[in-house]
């Protein structure tokens, strides 16, 4: 099997992996970048998809690279905590509940990690600056299509796994297979220098006018910010999403430095350093809902095809297991049947599970951005309430552990269980 995907994210790389190993797939990913890119927030892995990243045999690799954040916290503007929610309860082998993961990575390097898994492999083969300019034909025998650099070559299956904006997804469906889903919410992200009052928490901080501060650490001696905005009136979002659209970085940074100008908090000291970020990168925070995921030979995977927005905290989740899934189901498929009906089970199997994930309560983002200093002052208080039961130990020992216990029942795809135990049986002899 001859596999092309678009992407070299999170999905593309663990569709390619588990092709490769189970079924010796020709695989090529296309990077449009130059090469890898390190920007990215703060994401976490758990649920099922922690058991794909164990079977594997990453899970050591992603313990190395944990972002160091110990908990989240709920500060005043001059960055006292008001409620906190540690990973762990200091002297009580107990985990908490809390918004922070024990398996905090960046994105950026979540997604090296995946890369040096498979650079090595023979049957994968990565190409940097190099796009689908066009897919030329997808047939009941192939998909073909014409390359950036010019190249036109055949393929058994084409993988959109090039993100929210997908250009192969925007060539190969229809309008009305697509629904974009705006949650009325912006937020910029980039990495600022660190100082000496920053620490390992994860650090939110609420002013009025619906805005939100958000720090995080890293692994690297810097920090990350997020600046989050719901627009209020007509006027308000149409400014905010003429600047989104625009693409224009100038635009986006002056339109958050003139909109957290009186925030307080860290928000001069970050705003400073935005004029040099390096990876700053601006969001309008939209759902991807598709009524198909694959047309022919050509199948949609992450967010390509069911972003479900930072709001979920699933996204990267959604990503390793849709791969895992798809990867499931082409490695199943009997000599000579087409591929098609594989593309389609795999959205039978999974779609189920992403439509739970992307049912949204409609309070979600609004109550984490109040108007009113009044509004604050109530969702402190709840916050102060919830962190005094969350780290009493009787009652966090009531709580399951959350990252490992399983959200999604995978089903039983013979030629990857034999992958999994492989490696399994590779990774202890090598401790050994």
């Amino acid at each position: 099997m001859r596999v092309l995907i678009s992407g070299a994210g999170i999905a593309g790389p663990v569709l390619a992996y588990h092709l490769s190993k189970g079924i010796n797939a020709q695989v090529t990913v296309l990077e449009r970048a130059e090469k890898l890119l390190a920007q990215g927030q703060n994401i976490d892995i758990r649920g099922t998809a922690m058991k794909v990243i164990r079977e594997m045999g990453l899970y050591d690799e992603l313990k190395k690279r944990n972002t160091t954040e110990i908990g989240c916290q709920f500060v005043t503007g001059k960055g006292k905590p008001i409620a906190s929610f540690p990973v762990w309860i200091e002297g009580v082998e107990t985990k908490c509940p809390s918004p922070t993961s024990e398996y905090e990575i960046l994105r950026g390097d979540l997604a090296d990690m995946l890369y040096q898994a498979t650079i090595h492999d023979s049957n994968i083969q990565y190409k940097f600056s190099v796009t689908v300019e066009k897919v030329l034909e997808n047939t009941e025998d192939h998909v073909k299509v014409r390359l950036s650099n010019g190249e036109e070559i055949e393929y058994d299956v084409l993988v959109a796994a090039d993100g929210q904006w997908s250009k192969i997804r925007k060539q190969c469906f229809d309008e009305e297979d697509l629904q974009v889903v705006d949650k009325n919410m912006y937020i910029g992200y980039w990495t600022a220098p660190r100082d000496s009052s920053d620490n390992d928490w994860w650090r939110i901080y609420h002013t009025t006018k619906s805005r939100l501060i958000s720090l995080r650490p890293d692994p690297y001696g810097t920090i990350r910010p997020m600046f989050s905005k719901m627009p209020a009136t007509e006027e308000e979002k149409e400014k905010w999403r003429k600047v989104s659209r625009s693409h224009d970085r100038a635009a986006q940074i002056s339109l958050l430095k003139e909109e957290f100008a009186d925030a307080g908090y860290e928000a001069d000291r970050l705003m400073k350093s935005l004029d040099t970020a390096e990876d700053f990168y601006f969001q309008a925070v939209s759902q991807i809902r598709m009524k198909k995921w694959s047309v022919g030979r050509v199948v949609c995977v992450g967010d390509a095809a069911y972003a479900p927005t930072p709001l979920t905290g699933m996204g990267t989740p959604l990503a390793i297991l849709g791969a895992y899934v798809l990867a499931g189901e082409l490695t199943s498929l009997k000599k000579g049947e087409n591929p098609s009906g594989a593309l389609k089970e795999y959205e039978n199997a999974f779609k189920p599970f992403v439509a739970k994930i992307q049912d949204v309560p409609s309070f979600i983002p609004g109550v984490m951005h109040p108007k009113s200093s009044f509004g604050i002052g109530i969702l402190h208080t709840v916050f102060w309430v919830l962190c005094k039961i969350f780290t009493q130990p009787f009652i966090a020992r009531k709580f399951p552990e959350g990252e490992d216990e399983e959200d999604y029942k995978l089903k039983e795809y013979p030629i990857l269980q034999q992958l999994a135990s492989k490696t399994k049986s590779t990774t202890t002899s090598e401790k050994a």
